[in-house]
């Protein structure tokens, strides 16, 4: 907690991260802070201002903006809360990326273009174009046996015009920066100019684990990492994961792949079982329907199990220059296929109404028209359109 005044509130608008209408509330400034504004690549902190919550902490100058639903009153007294969990798991992250891209550097070479801290996982992008899967290990071997040690981690400040900033490892200023630079020093390790939070010694780290890496922008790779609590509860997470798969498949962790490979096997195997008995059953239902004596000019089926498949053969085996056939397969409460099929002026002029009937888009060529459909359930009204264009287009009538 830190005890402080509110020198502005301003309304203003923030725009959620993950999207949406913005959010109406107010931009305070207060005479300082402990809650750190987003930047260099770690997100923002979070907590309390009195009783109000901060929803975003940003950067405007030499001035951290902390965005809150409700006003304060400027020169009223107030009392910061910070989200240390918030905090301290950014605090790894930080000083865990600061680590690995020491020790990347100084032991391959490969310098570090940027970083992302993210929600669940880290990501470091290196300036080259590949990395090896016995360099990762290697990596993630040293920057542990670091922690272990439990180095420390010291943070100074110098004057912008020190010559020693030269010396520091640097991605530049920002354009509005202001004020002395702050300098992050990994004992023996690493000197890095930033404006972030940081552990104070490496064993705070507890432990590294590096999750491989994944193919970055050109002639980049991106080295995906967790640090501290999050290596924990990936554990504990896959450990879950474990015992239900476990108790699922009947057999201990060793055997969970050849278990899923097996089992996998078997689904393509009766996959395509059920698309042979599919392709049978609607040539069955075409040759019962030609069978009749008398045939109607409409034929109508639903079926819950098909595809646009086991619809089209139907279709062709009938035949549509005399018949208009109205095909549709999913689950009548909920979303599925459907497929008009007859005469090309019929299917040109009924087409885009039943695709309008089922809630659906669909989109049709010489006498096919086929999509998907939302409103399974308005089947009877399409088959009552259908009727009364065959009866209209009768003869007889």
């Amino acid at each position: 907690q830190f005890a402080t005044r509110v020198v502005s509130c301003q309304a203003a608008e923030l725009r959620p991260e993950g999207g949406g209408a913005p959010v109406r509330g107010f931009q305070v400034v207060l005479e300082d802070t402990i809650l750190f504004p987003e930047g260099g690549g770690q997100p923002d902190d979070r907590g309390l201002i009195g009783e109000v919550p901060v929803l975003r902490v940003t950067r405007r100058g030499p001035e951290a903006l902390h965005f809150v639903p409700a006003p304060l009153e400027p020169g009223a007294a107030v009392v910061l809360s910070l989200d240390w969990d918030r905090r301290f798991d950014h605090m790894q992250q930080h000083s865990g990326q600061h680590l690995i891209t020491a020790i990347a550097e100084q032991m391959f070479g490969f310098k570090t273009t940027s970083w992302e801290l993210g929600r669940q996982r880290s990501v470091i992008e290196l300036d080259t174009p590949s990395m090896t899967a016995e360099q990762v290990e290697a990596l993630e071997r040293s920057v542990n046996e670091k922690i272990r040690e439990r180095v420390p981690v010291t943070v100074r400040e110098l004057a912008a015009d020190d010559p020693e900033i030269e010396t520091v490892r640097s991605r530049g200023l920002p354009d509005d920066h202001a004020g002395p630079v702050r300098v992050v020093d990994i004992e023996g390790v690493d000197s890095n100019m930033c404006c972030g939070t940081h552990v104070s010694n490496l064993s705070d780290l507890q432990v590294i684990k590096l999750l491989g890496t994944e193919k970055g922008k050109k002639n980049k790779t991106n080295l995906v990492f967790l640090a501290g609590n999050r290596v924990l509860k990936s554990i504990e997470q896959s450990h879950s994961t474990e015992k239900a798969l476990t108790s699922l498949l009947k057999n201990g962790p060793g055997e969970h792949v050849e278990a899923v490979k097996r089992l996998q096997g078997s689904v393509k195997l009766l996959q395509k079982n059920n698309l042979n008995l599919l392709r049978d059953i609607a040539v069955l239902i075409a040759r019962d329907f030609k069978s009749k004596a008398v045939r109607s000019q409409l034929f109508v089926l639903h079926r819950k199990e098909g595809d646009s498949e086991f619809m089209n053969i139907i279709a062709n085996e009938i035949g549509t220059e005399d018949t208009l056939l109205f095909l549709t397969v999913g689950d009548e409460k909920e979303a599925g296929l459907f497929l008009l099929a007859g005469p090309v002026e019929a299917v040109e002029n009924l087409g885009p109404r039943v695709a309008e009937l089922l809630g659906g888009k669909g989109a049709g060529k010489r006498g096919r028209f086929q999509g998907k459909a939302t409103k399974m359930s308005r089947r009877g009204e399409v088959q009552a359109l259908l009727q009364e264009f065959i009866s209209h287009r009768s003869p007889e009538a």
